[in-house]
């Protein structure tokens, strides 16, 4: 690639074209998870459709390895690549909202937290995650859950329609009449079909909800373990509810003589009046002991969704594994609390996010995502700001991981893993696999988005 080649791309684009040395360069190549460090050839920063267009003609007729980025959210930095192309989304953030149709269009380099903002105006919003700074096209594309999923399904439940840019420099539109395969397989298949440059969401109504964290010591975790586990399936579909192990974060959200201690936490929303969330936690209130903060209340629920945001910044160590789950034994509740309480001081923690309820009632065939038997999605995060705890971090999510695993599913939600191999790639799409191979040799038979969780040609 000569320096001509490069100056013919920057005059027919209209966002910018970075190189190594360039003013903005590796402030822009950061990466979410600052545990990796990646050097693109050249960052094309689009601001439309037409700018991703000429950014994978370019890329193909290069012979460049290409990287997709939205917000850079990904946790193994699949979002970047060495030595090539990264196509940056970020610069696109429109969001539309229909009022009339309770529908969302949004462009791939919007937060989650931009789609929030502009839905609430109207009353609503779209389910997704519990972080407002993850990017919308990465949480979409893998599957996307959090507090709304119970009660509306994943994020890829209420996809009605994407605009996408194939490997050719085609422009399509997907969805349930148009390009019905590739729609099926976005749908959970991540970024290897594609570059989505517009997705149609459903919304639903959503405005203040009943929220907060409730904390007990990690003495009591094996007691709330097994009665969440319990209560989980007989809770209303409006009670978004999920459990975590993991340290108080030392941050003026909780009080400073709760910092560092190891707790077992429910993080709670429930859609609807403050009086109708007290009566759904009426049970947990009565049932289990008194803890150590309950810090539940009546907020705009784009309040709650950007709450952690400021304890989890970009620029921290980051090392993630995770796991569906089906069932959560007795014997699974020991391991945990075992390496729960072996927890580095800091931001490391084990989370069970529930994909039960609405999300259950979608076939798994019929969309990539096919895991609708797991009442939970688990991951493992080592977390520190420090680079030199890296290390301490990782293998401590590794071990932990590694006596879980037995207990749990085969594969997991593909936002939630590394580099971890073709294995697990197929173990998490389970049946569905040959079907997404087949859809990729269709739309990218030379296998050109493969900076992913990957799925191959066959």
């Amino acid at each position: 690639m000569d320096t001509e080649a490069i100056n013919q791309l920057k005059g027919t684009f209209r966002g910018d074209i970075l190189e190594p040395g360039d003013a903005e360069y590796d402030d822009v190549r950061a990466l979410y998870n600052a545990m990796i460090d990646k050097r693109p050839r050249l960052i094309a920063r689009c601001c439309n459709t037409a700018d991703v267009v000429t950014a994978v003609r370019f890329g193909r007729d290069q012979g460049l390895l290409v990287a997709l980025r939205g917000c850079g959210h990904n946790g193994p930095g699949l979002g970047s690549c060495n030595d090539g192309l990264l196509i940056d989304l970020s610069r696109m953030k429109g969001v539309y909202v229909d009022p009339d149709n309770a529908t969302v269009r949004a462009q791939p380099g919007c937060e989650q937290g931009d789609v929030d903002h502009a839905t609430h105006a109207y009353g609503l919003a779209v389910p997704a995650g519990i972080v407002s700074t993850t990017g919308i096209s990465g949480l979409t594309l893998g599957g996307g859950h959090g507090y709304l999923s119970r009660l509306h399904g994943l994020t890829v439940d209420n996809l009605l329609e994407a605009e996408v840019v194939l490997a050719d420099g085609r422009i399509v539109t997907a969805n349930i009449n148009q390009h019905e395969d590739l729609f099926w397989a976005i749908r959970g298949g991540g970024g290897n079909f594609g570059v989505v440059t517009s997705f149609l969401f459903q919304a639903h109504p959503v405005k203040d909800v009943y929220a907060g964290p409730i904390f007990w010591d990690l003495a009591d975790a094996r007691k709330i373990m097994a009665w969440y586990r319990d209560f989980l399936p007989t809770a209303p579909r409006e009670l978004g509810m999920f459990l975590g192990l993991k340290r108080v974060p030392k941050v003026e959200l909780f009080p400073e003589a709760l910092w560092g201690r190891p707790i077992v936490a429910l993080m709670t929303c429930y859609n609807g009046t403050e009086e109708e969330g007290i009566e759904a936690m009426r049970p947990v209130r009565e049932s289990l002991p008194e803890p150590l903060l309950d810090g539940m209340t009546q907020m705009p629920f784009p309040m709650w969704q950007s709450a952690f945001d400021p304890i989890l910044p970009k620029g921290l160590q980051w090392y993630w594994k995770g796991d569906f789950v089906k069932e959560l034994p007795d014997e699974a509740i020991e391991v945990h609390i075992e390496h729960a309480s072996k927890a580095p001081d800091g931001l490391s923690l084990m989370h069970l996010y529930p994909i039960n309820g609405a999300v259950h009632d979608t076939d798994s065939n019929a969309m990539a995502w096919s895991c609708r038997d797991a009442n939970w999605s688990m991951v493992i995060a080592g977390i520190d700001p420090e680079p030199e705890n890296a290390a301490t971090v990782t293998q401590w999510a590794r071990d932990y991981w590694e006596a879980v695993h037995p207990y749990n599913a085969s594969g997991a939600y593909i936002n939630f893993m590394m580099e971890e191999g073709d294995e697990r790639v197929q173990a998490t799409y389970g049946h569905n696999y040959p079907r997404l191979a087949q859809i990729k040799t269709k739309y990218d038979p030379e296998n050109f988005f493969r900076v992913n969780q990957n799925i191959r040609p066959g």
